[in-house]
């Protein structure tokens, strides 16, 4: 039975921290696809082609007896497999956001985790006999993948339970996200110390089913409302607090009031249904294609798109710009400079990879920013025609605080952007070091900036469609990134210095999105300031009619004075 809102609601630190370590552990591992390749060579998976087709290598791997044949037919059957896998993890994500909008995460969760278990335990059997069963590896990493999203995107509505610090909650999901693809190095570290493969798969299989569990018994049948959304109530309390004075036995009544947020699951009346606001905001629904045809959404798409691209031919071509950073671009290498581009690439490479794991401590800081002063603002839902206090200091608007926060934060991660975009022109090898650093934090800092938009500028149901549609479209632009990287390796000769340069130049439309956001936000003040405007000028013509009757009724009282008598 799946709990309530109410339920949820009271569970929701549980929730985000379960969804953390389940999204670190369970979501897109398959981008440590390296370090998963050496193991299921050193497995076995598909080392008999390299006997079918006799291209077997000089490298033999030994691993417990067996010795697996290496070849380039295997290696290139096991990145087939890796390429449905990412393809999966990526393109699935628009059916979800439409899915996870009508039906609520939890399904989702529940498949998804049902995914990753069946995938590891399909990996798992695999080692039993590779040479027959080795046809399972394609889909493993299929449910894997699936399995992965599906986890990654249901967690990103769990932030709307958060209020105030929903975008900082947002970017630790992401960054859990971002930095899983530490999760498989971590493996090998385990594998490489004598662990069998096969029980780490099963153990890791385990691990899945219990996220199905977690899932099953804490997550709501609903989707999460945001804090604006109609399922938030208050709840007020009335209490007389009753004062008898001793001397002359008068009584006095206080009351008191006090005023709990509540959650979902009650049941109003019809007559506060009626006296309700956010009855009449509920009937005003916002339809998906003025979301999705909106110019926020639009550049937020050219936006995420060249800064995909920029990360993607990073990570595709690191290993041959490195290579070239230690050659020098030599046509014909000594056997001592092979060894040195050997030992380079594979100490940076390692450097790159441990630092995946900053998107999870990097990410909380622009969920800070986007976060910046929320609490100061006043209630989107308040009435405009309450009454303010004059001694109390005007609130902050929610709406132009949310622009402002996201302006800043899509500046500061373009800086980031463009900086490691200069870094990368430099030819020095230790400098590149500092460049790992920015990507990984622009890594995952371009989706925390991206989910925290859409969650503060758009209707809570709309959040999966759009960023499953911008992470489509995003994952499609950066398939440029293939004829980049024949185009260096082809007839640039292994020089990454023109794509680098021109990505450099491209990665300034970043920009753009930000331009707009400061027209939109200074548009929506100069609005809000015309309101005012016609607020006041509207309660002044209100109130002069009773200055005016004051003024009479205070003659009037005068003359009835000085007819009674009452003149010196």
């Amino acid at each position: 039975m799946a709990p309530s809102l109410s339920q949820a609601y009271r569970r929701r630190w549980w929730m985000a921290v379960t969804a953390i370590i389940e999204n670190l552990l369970c979501s897109a591992v398959l981008l440590g696809w390296a370090s998963l390749l050496i193991m299921l060579k050193n497995e076995g998976f598909y080392s008999h082609l390299c006997t079918e087709n006799q291209t077997v290598e000089t490298n033999v791997t030994s691993w417990e007896s067996h010795d697996w044949p290496s070849c380039v037919e295997q290696e290139e059957m096991l990145n087939l497999g890796f390429t449905i896998g990412s393809f999966l993890l990526s393109a699935a994500t628009l059916p979800l956001g439409i899915l996870m909008d009508r039906y609520g995460p939890r399904p989702l969760r529940l498949i998804g985790s049902s995914c990753f278990a069946a995938s590891c335990a399909m990996i798992a059997t695999t080692t039993y006999n590779p040479e027959v069963l080795s046809v399972l590896i394609f889909f493993a990493v299929s449910f894997n993948g699936f399995g992965g999203i599906c986890l990654t995107f249901t967690s990103l509505t769990l932030p709307n339970m958060f209020g105030n610090v929903r975008s900082t909650i947002l970017s630790l999901m992401i960054g859990s996200y971002a930095s899983s693809a530490v999760t498989f190095p971590g493996v090998k570290l385990i594998y490489d110390l004598g662990v069998s493969f096969r029980l780490i798969m099963w153990l890791w299989s385990g691990l899945a089913c219990m996220v199905f569990l977690n899932c099953f018994l804490n997550w709501p049948a609903e989707s999460f409302p945001a804090p604006e959304d109609v399922r938030y109530t208050k709840k007020v309390k009335m209490t007389e607090v009753v004062t008898e004075d001793k001397v002359t036995g008068d009584r006095y009544v206080t009351h008191v009031t006090v005023m709990e947020d509540m959650m979902g699951g009650a049941k109003q009346s019809e007559s506060e249904q009626q006296d309700s606001p956010s009855t009449t905001q509920a009937s005003h629904v916002v339809p998906l294609c003025h979301s999705v045809c909106s110019p926020i959404f639009l550049w937020s798409v050219v936006t995420m798109s060249v800064t995909q691209l920029r990360l993607i031919f990073f990570m595709g071509a690191m290993n041959k710009m490195l290579e070239f950073l230690v050659t020098h671009g030599d046509p014909n290498p000594s056997e001592e400079l092979l060894n040195e581009v050997d030992e380079q690439v594979g100490f940076y490479s390692s450097i790159f990879g441990s630092m995946q794991l900053l998107c999870l401590v990097t990410c909380p800081l622009i969920g800070y920013i986007m976060d910046w002063r929320m609490k100061e603002c006043e209630d989107e839902d308040a009435s405009t025609h309450t009454e303010k206090s004059q001694s109390t200091p005007p609130k902050r608007d929610r709406k132009i605080q949310k622009l402002t926060n996201a302006l800043r934060a899509f500046i500061f991660t373009n800086l980031l952007l463009v900086t490691f975009g200069i870094l990368s022109l430099i030819d020095n090898l230790p400098l590149q070091a500092v460049s790992f650093v920015l990507h990984t934090i622009v890594r995952g800092f371009i989706h925390s900036c991206c989910g925290g938009l859409y969650a503060a500028v758009y209707p809570a149901n709309h959040f999966g469609t759009l960023t499953g549609l911008q992470s489509m479209i995003s994952a499609a632009f950066a398939l440029l990134q293939q004829p980049l990287f024949m185009l260096m390796v082809g007839p640039l000769n292994g020089d990454p210095y023109w794509i680098n340069l021109g990505l450099l130049i491209f990665s300034l439309t970043g920009f753009l999105l930000p331009c707009y956001l400061f027209y939109h936000r200074r548009n929506l003040m100069r609005a809000n300031k015309k309101r005012d405007r016609l607020a006041v000028s509207q309660s002044d013509k209100e109130s002069s009619p009773l200055t005016q009757s004051n003024r009479e009724a205070a003659k009037n009282k005068a003359n009835g004075h000085a007819a009674n008598g009452f003149t010196a």
